[in-house]
Formats: C-alpha cells, sequence, structure tokens
C-alpha cells in the first residue's frame, strides 16, 4: 500500500499527527502498535491535560483522540511494525518502507515516528521468573488483582509515587522501595505519598531478589548497600510493581536514524526532523521526509501535552515536504 504520510504509534503524539495530517488531506495511516492509546493508558486519571477541567480517565482521553483523527480520514491498522527501509540517499523520488507483521509492505513520502518509550525493569533473574505472576510494570492493569493485598513499587518518581497511591486505594498496605535517601518526584505527588497512611517508604533500600512458591510471596531488600551499616530485611508481599522509568522503542530505526546514548531519536533543533547517519553533535543531516514525535525522542519532559504538541509540529513539516514533493 502506498501513502503520502504514514504515522508508527498511536499516543497521543501519534493521534495528534494523524488528526493534523488527515486535515491536511495526506489522508495518512496510522500503524497502531501492540498497546493500543500508547503508555499513557497506564496511569489512572489524567488531571494536567487541557480541555478536561475534572480530569479523564486515560483510555477515554486516547479514544477521543482517535475519534477525532478518524473523523478527518485517517485510516488505521492494526500490527506491529517488524522492519523499516528508510530512504538515506536524500532522493525524494524515493519512498520510505515499512513493513507490518513481516508481510504488509506500506511505502510513504513521508514517516512520522510517535513509538514512545517502555517501562524498564531491575534485570534481577526472579524479576523474570514471577512475571506475570506477581511481577508487573502497570498498576492500572494489574492492580484490580491485588486488592486487599500488600505490594510494593520500585521507584521514587512521578510515576512511582502516582502508582503507590492508586494501589494504596486497593491495597492493604503499599510499600515504595527507593534506592535513594529522597523521592525524586514533584513536591505534590510526594506529599500524596509521604501523607497516605498505607504506604510506607524504604530509602535508601534495593531489591536482592524476589521469593515465593509459583507466585510472588516476599522481596529480599537490602539497606544501603555497601555501607558500614548495611541490613538485609525481609517483606512479605504479593506483587512487586516496577516504576524505575522508560527506554525508546527505536530499536527499529537504528541503523538509520541518530540516537543518543539511551537510544532517543535525536532531532534538528526545534524542529522533528530526524539525522540520518553518519552523525556528529553540529554536523547532522536530516534525512528528508522522516520526523520523530513524543516520547521516543523526549528524554526529558515525558508528558502527554508535550508529545502531542510534538505530534502536531511533526504532521506540519511532514506536510511542508510533502508539498514540496
Amino acid at each position: 500500500m502506498k501513502t503520502k504520510c504514514l504515522i508508527i504509534g498511536s499516543g497521543p503524539a501519534g493521534y495528534t499527527a494523524a488528526i493534523y495530517a488527515s486535515r491536511a488531506n495526506l489522508q495518512p495511516v496510522l500503524i497502531e502498535g501492540p498497546q493500543l492509546g500508547g503508555q499513557l493508558t497506564t496511569t489512572t486519571e489524567v488531571e494536567n491535560f487541557p480541555g478536561y477541567p475534572d480530569g479523564v480517565e486515560p483510555f477515554q482521553m486516547m479514544d477521543d483522540m482517535r475519534r477525532q483523527a478518524e473523523r478527518f480520514g485517517t485510516t488505521f491498522v492494526s500490527g506491529i511494525v517488524t522492519k523499516v527501509e528508510l530512504n538515506t540517499d536524500g532522493s525524494k523520488l524515493k519512498a520510505h518502507k515499512v513493513w507490518v507483521e513481516d508481510t504488509d509492505l506500506y511505502e510513504a513520502d513521508a514517516v512520522i515516528i510517535a513509538t514512545g518509550a517502555s517501562a524498564k525493569y531491575l534485570g534481577i533473574e526472579s524479576e523474570r521468573t514471577y512475571k506475570g505472576r506477581g511481577v508487573s510494570a502497570c498498576a492500572t492493569c494489574d492492580g484490580f488483582f491485588y486488592r486487599k493485598k500488600t505490594v510494593a513499587v520500585v521507584g521514587g518518581g512521578d510515576t512511582a509515587c502516582e502508582e503507590a497511591n492508586y494501589l494504596a486505594g486497593l491495597c492493604e498496605k503499599v510499600y515504595m522501595i527507593v534506592r535513594k535517601p529522597y523521592l525524586r518526584a514533584s513536591e505534590i505527588m510526594q506529599q500524596r505519598v509521604l501523607n497516605n497512611p498505607k504506604i510506607e517508604v524504604l530509602f535508601e533500600h534495593n531489591t536482592l531478589q524476589l521469593t515465593g512458591d509459583g507466585k510472588v510471596e516476599g522481596a529480599d531488600l537490602v539497606y544501603r548497600k555497601g555501607e558500614p551499616d548495611e541490613q538485609l530485611r525481609h517483606i512479605a508481599i504479593n506483587g512487586f510493581f516496577l516504576a524505575i522509568g522508560h527506554h525508546p522503542n527505536t530499536e527499529l530505526f537504528a541503523g538509520f536514524l541518530a540516537r543518543d546514548a539511551e537510544g532517543y531519536i535525536i532531532t534538528d533543533g526545534a524542529s522533528t526532523q530526524c539525522f540520518s547517519l553518519p552523525f556528529r553533535e553540529g554536523q547532522g543531516v536530516g534525512l528528508p521526509g522522516v520526523f520523530a514525535a513524543g516520547d521516543c525522542a523526549d528524554p526529558h519532559y515525558r508528558q502527554a501535552i508535550v508529545a502531542a504538541g510534538s505530534g502536531a509540529k511533526a504532521a506540519i513539516e511532514a506536510d511542508k515536504y510533502i508539498k514540496s514533493l
């Protein structure tokens, strides 16, 4: 299938890009990927997105965006992009190629990458052993199964605080395992955690392993690891939730686009245009017709409103590029 504009990703950046691209009569095709609505759907309620003064459930907000894009003519494709072949020779006459599920080929004049970022895990062996049997990276998805039970949340940022507060509304007790002696979260999120009687924050603790007979039943921790007063501790828990950050979903583009040390796509300053390889800071060459928006190119903010704004920018730039052909 050939299209003027192909969008990869269905979070705020992807859907907003689709709204703008379809209103520009680009008739975009959007590949929705494995998580409809993106990482935003792992939270409980969105309170800081303009236009929702009383807050909104993330699934509702993303459905609103999707229906708006559909209204203006966006075509949605369910599936996972498994291969790309971006035109890096500088010729505007050669299309970019994207394969979905290894079989369906899409050729596009412009590609907007809005693949987002995925949750990080600690990397301990028992984490893999109990994945799906007590280990989760989504409190919203799995918190229901731990009603009136005891769980732990790993992390000290806004996401960890939000998930701990959410779980406290369901569970009997919530531990927060924080490796630093302080929380990195915003002041309001810190206060919500510290003032919640169901949440106990374990500062300067690291997880050594999870224990249990077929499912998570406890966690072995170490307090002040490597220090003279290092201590081992065991806590009884039924669930173990990861909230320690994300990594960008950009591996597919590693051979074509410039990325930073963590894998975030590097764009041209305020523009969303991507750089081709090889790349040197200050000497990058823009890749015609390829744009990145949202968390896959944002290591700093990771906010829905910022992602949506970058999606709009990407679509506007894609429209200008296509009209220049």
